[in-house]
């Protein structure tokens, strides 16, 4: 249970630019605050020099990982490292008693045998049973209790938040589902590459990982939950030239008696009194400016009678509600906080 008193917070991994939203949420959160900021390559450096969106608003350096040290000044860590290389120093602040939200894919997967075939080898395989999948509009009540949460990818928010409502309710079938899923620049993270490099992605939009991206069987894992089987859907990402924001359109089969109305009803009833999730009329379609900057999710269907295809819409800003903010949700549930405290501000538009 939580008091009036501050939870002290560290992000771990906070120059990056998941680690920078993390530090922007939390400054303007009611009842976190910052205790520790780490860094691996910038350590030692100020941090609104690493950060420059901070002068005038943080002081003191980025500091190196040090579990003992983080443990002394904070309740809670925010792990924002990379893949592979978060599960060693998740467990080591398990080991220091302080509830952990990763935000990396080490824990996403609950089959290690699975998280074998994507990733490779685990870096805390003993830890893996204390991990929760930390999707709060369908995992509530487990985040509550939970010291270990897996913040899920940004892909897998907005498609498994579309698509989920119409499995559980029957109204789309669960074999051949195709994602086709589009998302800024900044997903790529803030290291630069010739693939994220201004000339080279600012004129044009292609897929990647065709066939191959890694939050592939996760998206599996939590559908297949929703639908009651398991299932193999078709994703395929694409990179387009703007900062933040991801766009997912996504096609099933209908199911018999499945209609715009029946699909929009069972999301609206399934996401009721989320303060993140919102369903669109029929007719309308989420657009990535709406909610940038934001922690809000937009849904939207649609019914093609000539192909008996269901198409359900979804949009995330990847850096907020498909990252920082997603976390952050989750640990006011796990603080018992207000579930959207500290995540109201509505998205910069235009």
């Amino acid at each position: 249970m939580s008091t009036q008193s501050d939870i002290r917070a560290a992000v771990i991994g906070a120059t990056g630019y998941t680690g920078a939203e993390l530090l922007r949420l939390l400054h303007g959160h009611p009842r976190f605050s910052i205790g520790y900021v780490a860094g691996h390559s910038t350590a030692g450096e100020p941090i609104a020099q690493v950060l420059p969106s901070f002068l005038g608003i943080l002081d003191g350096v980025v500091e190196p990982f040090d579990a003992e040290a983080i443990a002394e000044r904070a309740d809670v860590a925010f792990c924002a490292l990379p893949h592979g290389a978060s599960a060693p120093s998740v467990d080591a602040l398990r080991q220091k008693g302080l509830v952990v939200f990763d935000l990396s894919a080490d824990f996403r997967l609950a089959d290690l045998d699975v998280y074998a075939e994507w990733y490779g080898e685990h870096g805390a395989p003993h830890r893996h049973p204390e991990r929760v999948y930390g999707l709060v509009e369908l995992n509530r009540e487990a985040i509550a209790s939970a010291d270990l949460v897996a913040v899920p990818g940004c892909y897998p928010t907005a498609a498994i938040l579309a698509l989920a409502p119409i499995l559980e309710a029957g109204l789309a079938k669960p074999a051949g589902i195709v994602i086709d899923a589009k998302s800024g620049v900044s997903g790529a993270g803030r290291k630069p590459s010739p693939k994220t490099h201004l000339p080279e992605a600012a004129e044009g939009i292609r897929a990647y990982k065709v066939g191959s991206h890694r939050h592939t069987p996760e998206i599996d894992q939590e559908l297949g939950r929703a639908a009651g089987t398991p299932l193999k859907v078709l994703f395929t990402p694409h990179l387009v030239p703007m900062t933040r924001g991801i766009l997912i359109t996504a096609y099933a089969d209908a199911a018999e008696g499945a209609t715009v109305e029946s699909l929009t009803a069972a999301a609206r009833e399934r996401y009721a009194g989320s303060p993140s999730v919102v369903v669109l009329d029929p007719g309308q379609a989420p657009d990535t400016l709406w909610i940038r900057g934001s922690n809000r999710v937009h849904l939207g269907y649609a019914l093609d009678q000539r192909s008996g295809k269901v198409i359900a819409m979804g949009t995330v800003d990847n850096l907020v509600k498909g990252a920082a903010g997603q976390a952050i949700q989750a640990a006011n549930v796990r603080f018992d906080l207000p579930e959207g405290m500290g995540l109201e501000q509505p998205a910069a538009w235009p």
